[in-house]
């Protein structure tokens, strides 16, 4: 949100100023039309990844996503780092679920109602319309613009503002209108994917009232949706709640397994973001269940008590000894407590049991390292190279291969591995330089040499591309 600055200027100075203005809305126009910044740059996405977690977020939405006529191994479920309670699909097949959502939510039917929801914006094609719809608004914009500088610049200062006002509300409403009917069609799409699946539509109604309950709180009218992206919630409420009741899955139960392992993420998450007085009170030490001990396992191990984090994952250990997760958390704790020989047993066993999931094989792969001892540097090498093999988009596997490979000597891949970093960062020019290194050092015409290559290409392409 930008904030509304007012400046007050002299009547003899008005048409001065207006006439500059009016120069420098047309030179905005063409830089405008000349400049494309990357999309990742400007967003500034800090997003949570966590193995259990992104696991759940699969099985929960894996069915809807058969729904919605898309492939379960082409659309991700992807949580950010941002407290308010929000969902977006990006022009990709992936969706972005705020950790706010997942903590203002109670069940993960909740969820999955939110999940269909964005699933409905990507097979409705959303992402393209409303590109279009924005370029239509852009262009309505661009001619108000031209057309209130030319006034300006004629000496009628007062017609080019009114004329730049008027071509904005007239895109802006234009806009919103079709947001609005996008909106309101994800909602009848994820009701029938939620039907489809099998799923009871209870969950998205009290999501819905949750949302409602917020406006009320906010003060937002309630007359009509008129200025606002979305209807309001009560209006979605109403058109839903003919849907839903209607539906042979309205009164199925809740799938108490998946319930108990979505109250699991959530303690972890919440023991993970809150400050640890917060999830103390929350989670008291006299709960001693399965959530409330994850919680405070990471409120103690955040508050430095590793004895007491410790004991919390001994206590979750005793439930079910064979839990990988229960146990990569005794790992972390033990190796971010400054005891990574200690942490190899149970980060090992975490792996196996997940058929080496790439986040929990590049915690391992880091307290292989930790050791500092150099047997370990063989099997820390074959985990990571596993893990990034898996998980392309894993910056924390690729910086630890890059570790491995500088301290075996091997100055090519290592270069090799912090191209690949520099990529997922963004940094072209990091990664042109690093590329270009490994390629020097790397046999040609080998997989790892072409892989240089192509990075170097596409980075040089981006420098360029951003220079024009």
């Amino acid at each position: 949100m930008l904030e509304t600055q007012h400046y007050t200027i002299s009547s003899g100075a008005i048409y001065a100023k207006a006439k500059a203005f009016g120069r420098l809305v047309l030179s905005m126009c063409i830089i405008a039309l000349l400049t494309i910044q990357p999309v990742q740059a400007q967003r500034g996405l800090s997003i949570l990844r966590d193995a259990e977690t992104e696991e759940l977020l699969k099985e929960m939405s894996r069915e809807l996503i058969i729904a919605a006529g898309l492939r379960p191994e082409n659309v991700n479920v992807v949580m950010i780092n941002n407290n308010s309670i929000n969902a977006f699909v990006a022009g990709t097949q992936d969706v972005y679920i705020h950790s706010g959502l997942i903590r203002a939510a109670e069940t993960a039917n909740e969820v999955q109602g939110v999940i269909a929801h964005e699933l409905g914006h990507i097979a409705l094609g959303h992402s393209i319309t409303r590109g279009e719809n924005a370029g239509n608004a852009g262009n309505i914009s661009i001619l108000s613009l031209l057309l209130g500088a030319a006034a300006i610049a004629a000496g009628a200062p007062e017609a080019g503002l009114g004329l730049l006002g008027l071509g904005q509300q007239a895109a802006l409403s234009n806009f919103l209108s079709h947001t609005r009917n996008e909106e309101a069609a994800a909602d009848v799409a994820g009701a029938k994917y939620l039907s489809a699946a099998g799923l009871t539509g209870r969950g998205s109604i009290t999501f819905f009232k949750k949302l409602q309950n917020l406006e009320f709180r906010l003060a937002i009218p309630q007359e009509n949706s008129f200025g606002r992206t979305h209807p309001l919630s009560g209006e979605r409420v109403t058109t839903l709640q003919d849907i839903y009741v209607k539906d042979p899955a309205w009164n199925r139960p809740l799938d108490p397994v998946l319930e108990a392992k979505y109250k699991r993420v959530k303690a972890k998450l919440e023991g993970f973001i809150l400050e640890p007085r917060v999830t103390i009170r929350d989670y008291p030490e006299y709960d001693e269940s399965i959530p409330a001990r994850y919680a405070r396992a990471y409120a103690w191990h955040k508050s430095a008590y590793p004895e007491k984090a410790k004991a919390e994952t001994i206590a979750l250990l005793s439930e079910n000894q064979e839990d990988p997760y229960f146990l990569e958390l005794q790992g972390q704790i033990l190796l971010e407590s400054g005891k990574p020989q200690e942490a190899l047993e149970p980060l090992r066993k975490a792996v196996f049991l997940t058929n080496s999931h790439p986040l929990i094989a590049s915690l391992f792969g880091h307290a292989l390292l930790a050791t500092e001892d150099p047997k370990h540097l063989p099997e820390a090498e074959k985990v990571l190279k596993s893990a990034v093999s898996r998980d392309t988009r894993n910056p924390f596997a690729w910086t630890q291969l890059g570790n491995v490979y500088a301290q075996t000597g091997d100055t090519p891949r290592a270069s090799l591995a912090s191209a690949e970093l520099a990529v997922l960062q963004g940094n072209a020019g990091g990664a042109l330089r690093q590329a270009t290194i490994a390629m020097n050092g790397l046999e040609r015409g080998t997989p790892e040499w072409i892989r240089a290559e192509d990075i170097a290409i596409l980075a040089r392409a981006a420098i360029e591309d951003r220079q024009r």
